[in-house]
């Protein structure tokens, strides 16, 4: 699927200004900077460079991050939906539940909480009950 030139160039800055060279060139620009403060008398608007630079750049990487965030996000709901769906004991229930209300959210976490506590579900990290399990070492 071709992407647009948004995404290709979200995707790229991205993954730059999480690269340690992004880090370095960031780190450089302010040490020029504080640099440059006795140039110019450390001024106002020699102030002002950096802090409108730095209020620029943050704001456009919310929108950048959070871009990232929500692909990623729906990836994992994907991955997720995948498994549940190939597993024949998994509530199909669960595929999509992303789109639920946050009481209804909640309602269904105090279900798995309360199944995960009732004395059927004890069983080991290997999936079988476990003797070790009921003596209580894997709480």
């Amino acid at each position: 699927m071709k992407k647009n030139l948004f995404d290709r160039f979200s995707d790229w800055a991205v993954c730059f200004t999480g690269s340690a060279g992004a880090f370095i060139g960031a780190s450089l620009m302010v040490v020029a900077w504080a640099a440059t403060g006795p140039m110019f008398k450390f001024s106002e608007v020699w102030q002002m460079v950096i802090n409108t630079g730095t209020t620029i750049i943050t704001f456009l990487m919310v929108f950048l991050i959070q871009k990232a965030q929500n692909k990623d996000s729906k990836a994992i709901q994907i991955k997720l939906n995948e498994l549940i769906a190939s597993y024949e004991n998994a509530s199909n229930r669960l595929v999509d539940i992303e789109d639920l209300s946050e009481d209804e959210l909640d309602q269904l976490h105090k279900f798995y909480e309360k199944l995960g506590k009732s004395p059927g579900n004890k069983k080991g990290p290997s999936g079988k009950r476990d003797d070790k399990y009921k003596q209580g070492r894997y709480k």
